[in-house]
């Protein structure tokens, strides 16, 4: 079993190399056993996030052991993060949570009742350290002359996106949509809903989660277009140069953020109630907002948005509020079954 040091001195060449599509289901499961003088922390994160997370636990643990003389082992859990808030539901002993969805840490207060209801409170701009978008990933030389939302429901053009029933990030997405038909058609919800079923009908595959709807795009081939997070889709030219990408962010998207929480219950009963907080903490430092935009993701430091302005082009960013009123009502409205989500699929 690979540990956490192995793991984060495989990261560099496979990144170089960009090979990190077919190795990170072999390289990224959870890491082996720690010593027996090291204290663990386990992470309970979305399935992209892994790259990321392996550089950030080596910039936190060198930063923990330089600050308190002590050792520590990062271990990580990936997948969808309903899939992971489920798991942590079912006894995964996570010590924190670094989501991409709200709903998704709420429920471990309102049904696990692991956290406090007022646990987005506790940190710095609602819990999200950073945050995000949803962007398109096209091929080379952009053949379907794609350029805004409506462009991905002409009748020869196939999109790649996780599905919203299992992933935050197939959520995102489908709000994302919502918002960009509620900009174009105003209160004409005929036409709002008749968009928003045409382009899920243009959905060749839908993923159960951010990554596999990128192994289906990159690896298989499929799709025209690729649906998912702005810093998914930057990662992947920069990872892949050979694969020849194409980055489209359209002018109207949705405000992603990335909640992340230590979990209550189980720090407790582990004893490790200082190194998670500091963990999630740090992720608010200089140094932690410059890798994280390093990662293409979008940052809340103000030093850190000066040094990269140039990578993120400007956009009108819909809050949750704006598109469906609160997350509760979203969830309620467009996800339960039989809700707004499984109508337009079956129109």
């Amino acid at each position: 079993m690979l540990n956490g040091t192995t793991l984060n001195a495989l990261l560099p060449a496979v990144r170089n190399k960009g090979l990190w599509f077919g190795t990170l289901a072999l390289v990224f499961s959870l890491s082996g056993p720690a010593s027996a003088q090291e204290r663990e922390l386990l992470n309970s994160s979305y399935d992209i996030a892994r790259e990321l997370f392996a550089e950030y636990n080596e910039l936190f643990t060198e930063h923990w052991q330089e600050k308190t003389g002590e050792a520590v082992n990062i271990q990580q859990s990936h997948a969808g993060s309903s899939k992971q808030a489920r798991a942590i539901l079912q006894g995964l002993g996570a010590d924190v949570v670094t989501y991409n969805q709200v709903t998704d840490v709420n429920i471990l207060a309102e049904r696990g009742k692991l956290i406090p209801e007022d646990w987005a409170s506790r940190l710095p701009n609602n819990s999200s350290p950073y945050y995000s978008t949803m962007a398109f990933l096209v091929r080379e030389g952009n053949p379907k002359n794609i350029e805004n939302w409506d462009d991905l429901v002409r009748d020869d053009v196939e999109l790649i996106m996780p599905n919203p029933k299992t992933s935050g990030n197939g959520r995102y997405t489908y709000l994302a949509a919502l918002g960009y038909a509620q900009e174009e058609f105003g209160d004409d919800q005929e036409k709002i809903d008749a968009f928003l079923s045409d382009l899920l009908g243009h959905v060749k595959v839908f993923d159960s989660g951010g990554r596999g709807a990128t192994t289906t795009f990159v690896e298989r081939g499929l799709g025209d277009v690729l649906l998912t997070f702005e810093s998914e889709v930057n990662n992947i030219p920069e990872l892949n140069p050979e694969g020849n990408y194409e980055v489209v962010v359209p002018k109207v998207s949705f405000l992603a953020e990335f909640p992340v929480t230590w979990i209550d219950a189980n720090i407790e009963k582990k004893g490790t109630e200082d190194l998670a907080r500091a963990y999630l903490e740090y992720l608010y430092s200089e140094e932690a907002q410059r890798m994280l935009a390093g990662f293409n993701y979008r940052v809340h430091n103000e030093t850190v948005k000066a040094e990269v302005a140039d990578k993120f082009p400007e956009l009108k960013l819909m809050p949750i509020q704006e598109i469906a009123g609160s997350w509760e009502n979203a969830m309620e409205t467009h996800f339960s079954s039989g809700g707004k989500l499984d109508q337009l699929q079956r129109r």
